[in-house]
């Protein structure tokens, strides 16, 4: 199993949402957030005086899959979330050891 991170533009939500529930993917926990990268945030002018905007609005998909469902849930993020402009976000994939589903205690891929 494992656990895909993705960080990507709030405008973008739907967009990767509705890709990959078009793959089968329906499970997932999503969080507002805030941060910065290359982009380095921006300025902005509020009455009259201005100043940075370091941490950018984002919004944060967790989904914890099987392994040979990676692949597919990865490639439906990007093309959904990808608008080819500076601050698109990025996917972080990592090792899931196990998962326990609370309700019937099934562990394991059973479990997601």
């Amino acid at each position: 199993m494992k656990k895909i991170e993705a960080i990507i533009k709030p405008f973008k939500l739907e967009d990767v949402k509705e890709a990959l529930s078009e793959i089968g993917i329906e499970g997932m926990t999503i969080s507002e957030v805030k941060g910065f990268g290359r982009q380095k945030g921006h300025t902005e002018i509020y009455r009259g005086s201005e100043y940075t905007v370091d941490f950018l609005p984002k919004v944060k998909f967790e989904i914890v899959l099987a392994d040979e469902r990676i692949a597919k849930a990865v490639e439906a993020i990007v093309s959904s979330a990808k608008t080819g402009k500076i601050g698109d976000g990025k996917v972080f994939i990592l090792p899931v050891e196990d998962a326990i589903r609370i309700r019937t205690e099934e562990r394991g891929e059973a479990a997601i």
